[in-house]
């Protein structure tokens, strides 16, 4: 049998108009040319930013044109569950610090008026030393580094320094410690970051993403320090921090009804939503959650997607957590996989857009929950295998951004309040060294380093910035309590 014959083809030549359509259509699949510098010339870049910008830049505190703090907290309570923001304003009043945790707007906007190196890296965004800590890598290991991300970002990679020293100075205020330990304090952490950034800058690429701070290895270089005391203190602090999974937050939030797990009911901190709205908005609820549970899924690595299909979504919860979080939107997912005692719980937080949007420019991110995980995932050495995103709509029609996680991974922080000053001063350093691992990986390490030098000059200014911003951060609370006093927001304390 003879092959069909071949039909003649005709070439037409493009008009002007389809020409310039597929210039336009190349240009969008072309990627951008990345460049290569070399590492000399990376360095000059950070020594010209120092001659542009003098360490010494880093003290400054801008005070004048201040936008007033309270209005900014109430700004942000627009887009909240109302019945929560009390709790929030009752949180904050609790103490300075408890205050500086939720003030990361605040911040922000002081931030905004200091002068800026030029060089950008992914930001935590809030790097008080709150949110930094202790929780289980994939591989089951214990391990150190940021822990919340909310409000990462593009920025000045001085910005998170700032951030974290200031939240020093205000805890060891808190504490009583006198001004010299307070300053020591947050020269450690200052120091600690200049020092692995210098470090990590005469390392290769691959060496500094694989970098991680294992608390066996953190352990190991105190132990000589601790009394036998705290070693037990330490220990079982770790212990604790091991059993916090799914099954421990099984435990402790559910109840057995009928034979199954049903979550707690503790109004307004945690509410299943059938209390939270009735029978038949909960059905209405949970039909719209199935839709994002199914949608998260496709954020995930495929393999990690073939794991959540195994579970089945067993019933969801509002759970009020954190200082500045409050009032934003956030659900615990209880799944159950081969039987009820095999759980999974997620937690699925409201993402709104960075404290840090209005004062850099803004990322090309559509959805707020993919700006969180994206970030995350380029700070953190090890992430939560979970982690993803996705938009579903409310019961009030409003569509909404959410990133999800898992609840209880091993997870354990410092109580702050419990903190002696030499302790302090090790978690600091610490915390700037995990703040320059998270650096290195997104920004130019060389560049940073060479900015830095090797002196203690960009220690003591940020040592002078944090005084004054903690100084400062006093007088806020202090406002926000007379806010609370003359009526100007209600707050609801001890919830």
């Amino acid at each position: 049998m003879n092959p069909p014959a071949k039909r003649a083809r005709v070439a037409s030549k493009p008009d002007a108009a389809s020409g310039a359509t597929a210039a336009r259509a190349s240009s969008r699949r072309t990627p951008p040319k990345i460049e290569h510098p070399s590492r000399e010339e990376r360095a000059t870049t950070g020594k010209s930013a120092r001659v542009r910008m003098p360490l010494d830049s880093h003290a400054e505190f801008v005070t004048s044109g201040r936008s007033d703090p309270i209005e900014l907290l109430e700004s942000q309570a627009v887009t909240r569950v109302p019945e929560l923001v009390p709790i929030r304003y009752g949180r904050m009043m609790a103490s300075p610090f408890a205050f500086y945790r939720g003030a990361a707007l605040v911040m922000a906007n002081d931030l905004a008026k200091t002068p800026r190196s030029g060089l950008d890296v992914q930001l935590c965004g809030d790097a008080h030393m709150s949110n930094f800590g202790i929780y289980a890598s994939p591989e089951r290991q214990l391990v150190f580094d940021i822990n919340d991300f909310d409000e990462t970002h593009p920025g000045p990679f001085e910005w998170d320094i700032k951030r974290l020293a200031a939240s020093l100075a205000v805890a060891g205020r808190d504490n009583g410690y006198s001004a010299k330990k307070r300053r020591k304090i947050v020269l450690a952490a200052a120091a600690g970051y200049r020092q692995l950034m210098i470090e990590f800058a005469g390392q290769g690429n691959l060496a500094v993403w694989y970098s991680h701070a294992n608390m066996d290895d953190l352990l190991s270089q105190i132990g000589n320090q601790l009394d036998a005391k705290r070693k037990a203190r330490t220990q079982a602090a770790l212990d604790k921090a091991h059993s916090r999974d799914s099954l421990q937050a099984l435990a402790k939030l559910t109840t057995t009804v009928d034979g199954r797990a049903r979550i707690l009911s503790q109004p307004p901190l945690l509410v299943p939503v059938e209390e939270l709205w009735g029978e038949e908005e909960a059905n209405v609820a949970y039909e719209r959650l199935r839709i994002l549970t199914r949608s998260y899924r496709r954020t995930l690595q495929w393999d990690r997607r073939h794991l959540v299909e195994q579970f089945r979504l067993v019933q969801v919860a509002r759970k009020v957590v954190g200082v500045g979080s409050v009032g934003t939107r956030a659900w615990i997912l209880l799944f159950e996989g081969i039987e009820g005692s095999d759980p999974l719980f997620l937690q699925a937080k409201e993402a709104q857009a960075s404290v840090l949007s209005g004062f850099v420019k803004s990322g090309a991110y559509k959805n707020q929950g993919e700006r969180v995980v994206n970030g995350q995932h380029l700070m953190q050495a090890s992430s939560d295998i979970f982690l993803g995103w996705q938009r579903v709509e409310g019961p009030d029609g409003v569509e909404r951004d959410f990133y999800l996680r898992q609840l209880r991974d091993g997870k354990g922080s410092v109580v702050v309040e419990e903190m002696l000053p030499d302790g302090m001063g090790f978690y600091a350093r610490i915390c700037g060294q995990a703040l320059a691992r998270a650096h290195a990986r997104s920004g130019d390490r060389v560049a940073i380093a060479a900015y830095l030098g090797k002196s203690d000059r960009f220690d003591n200014a940020i040592a002078d910035y944090a005084e004054t911003s903690a100084e400062q951060n006093a007088r806020d609370h202090a406002e926000l309590a007379r806010a609370a006093e003359t009526g100007r927001v209600l707050a609801e304390a001890g919830i």
